[in-house]
């Protein structure tokens, strides 16, 4: 057995050469197409918030009712929820370039139609465009890292900037809704994106060159029904899930979506089943790494993606801040998840990603219990801010390894729709925990005002961070179905400098 190793070996060397040329094609320029996908995460991110602080002047403005203004934000999460597998499987079939380009270019075009619309649905039509860009962009960009940066040192560091951006750029949105909302009025909130995406999509031209794509026509078959079925299954029990706590969740409207919503879903997963070029191969389900990964990024939107709103609500409604005041309360928590992102790069590269998840969960569980018991009608903000800074650091290490986790031993060819499948659960996970967190939050405040009704809110929120702590530890325990880092092999001491760089890499 022992005269098979260096055969074994070789052929170990001359696969990790080929898969590391591919790579050095794929980003000839590394580390400004490494910027470049973090900018283009930053502007999901920073989408994703902006608008929250603006809705009081777009209420006002447009003429929306209390009712109808949460379509505001609901149109793209709707649309971003609901597309985001299509937008995976686009991003296999496709080219990830494109799907990129085309999610910027949708950004842009509509963002600009938001900021200049003087009527309501108009900009609902326009968010959800957004919601649609995002649902393009976010798994292209994700496959762009999977796929475009060597396992080890160089993906843990290209996934740590991209979560910095992505962490960072949450509550950079609120700092920047709030300003630019007082400066300029909410159509700032919109008109911003323009540059930004509109710069990203054409730097992406020369930055990202286009993937050669084998045996193209086999794989340009596109899976028509399992397209139509799973994205209109998945729309309809997101538009359930964000408009339960509104109309109630007994109401006709609400259970007539998630009724409808579960048997498309059940029609596309008989589709997908029979098809002989699904939308969505269910082998890759059972795999260890995307199942695992599956359920961490549904539990973690449910829980730390939860908190962002109870702090706005506690600053605003409790402690009386305004819009501006708010977005620069959150400047330590974004400056922890800058610091806890960096971090997890260089701890996933030495102790390996499962255990720095796992530990980044756990830090991010003590701050959220710390955070929790601080909450008081009377607290300052630095009585907050030790919490603030162990929470901000668990989620941000967290946020930023457990996509590339879920989809690091998924091939190269399926990387679009595995990074579809962990995006979809996040954004349904986000949904589910924050109408279970803010129903659980909102319980003791009927009819209250006043110091009543501040003393019921800070209960209430106390008592809603607690359940999303229980959910950080089941978080955790999901992150442990991660695969264990491989144990390093010995290495022939013939082999070459380079190449023992290629082998030293492809183990951490």
């Amino acid at each position: 057995m022992a005269h098979r190793r260096p055969r074994r070996d070789l052929h170990r060397l001359t696969t990790l050469r080929k898969r590391t040329k591919l790579m050095k094609t794929i980003f000839p320029r590394s580390g400004l197409a490494l910027a470049l996908l973090a900018f283009a995460q930053l502007i999901i991110s920073l989408d994703y918030n902006i608008v929250y602080v603006a809705l009081p002047e777009i209420g006002d403005g447009l003429g929306f009712s209390s009712q109808t203004l949460q379509w505001v934000v609901s149109a793209y999460a709707v649309a971003f929820g609901g597309f985001l597998l299509l937008g995976g499987r686009a991003s296999d079939l496709f080219g990830p370039r494109r799907m990129f380009v085309t999610g910027l270019v949708l950004y842009a075009v509509a963002s600009l139609a938001g900021g200049m619309t003087h009527s309501p649905w108009p900009l609902v039509a326009a968010r959800a465009v957004q919601g649609l860009g995002g649902a393009l962009l976010f798994p292209a960009t994700l496959m762009l890292i999977s796929t475009g940066f060597a396992p080890g040192r160089d993906r843990n560091r290209a996934f740590a900037l991209w979560g910095t951006a992505g962490g960072g750029g949450m509550i950079l949105g609120s700092l920047l809704g709030g300003m630019l909302t007082e400066a300029f009025g909410w159509t700032a909130v919109f008109l911003v994106n323009v540059p930004l995406a509109g710069v990203a999509a054409l730097a992406a031209l020369p930055l990202i060159p286009g993937q050669p794509r084998p045996e193209r026509t086999t794989r340009r078959r596109f899976d028509v029904a399992g397209a139509l079925t799973g994205t209109a299954g998945t729309t309809l029990l997101v538009v359930a899930l964000v408009q339960g706590p509104e109309s109630g969740w007994a109401s006709a409207p609400v259970v007539g979506a998630a009724v409808a919503g579960m048997l498309l879903l059940a029609a596309f997963v008989t589709i997908e089943r029979r098809g002989s070029h699904p939308l969505l191969p269910l082998g890759l389900l059972r795999g260890r790494d995307l199942g695992s990964g599956a359920l961490v990024t549904f539990f973690y939107m449910g829980t730390f993606g939860s908190l962002l709103y109870f702090l706005t609500v506690y600053f605003q409604a409790v402690l009386g801040y305004g819009a501006l005041r708010t977005g620069l309360a959150f400047l330590v928590p974004m400056a922890a998840i800058v610091a806890g992102s960096q971090l997890a790069g260089h701890l996933a590269t030495a102790r390996g990603v499962r255990t720095t998840i796992v530990g980044a969960l756990l830090v991010g569980l003590a701050g959220t219990l710390v955070l929790a018991t601080t909450l008081a009608v009377g607290s300052s903000y630095l009585a907050l801010v030790p919490g603030l800074l162990v929470l901000g650091v668990g989620q941000g290490a967290g946020y930023t390894l457990m996509f590339g986790a879920a989809t690091s031993a998924t091939p190269a060819e399926q990387q679009g729709v595995a990074s579809g499948v962990v995006s979809t659960t996040q954004q349904i996970g986000g949904a589910i925990g924050l109408a279970v967190l803010v129903a659980i939050a909102n319980s003791g405040t009927s009819g209250l005002t006043g110091a009543a009704l501040r003393a019921a809110t800070v209960h209430g929120l106390r008592t809603a961070m607690l359940v999303a702590a229980a959910g950080i530890a089941l978080t955790a325990l999901a992150a442990l179905g991660f695969s264990r880092a491989r144990k390093p092999r010995s290495i022939p001491r013939a082999v070459s400098t380079d190449d023992r760089m290629i082998l030293e890499e492809s183990q951490r």
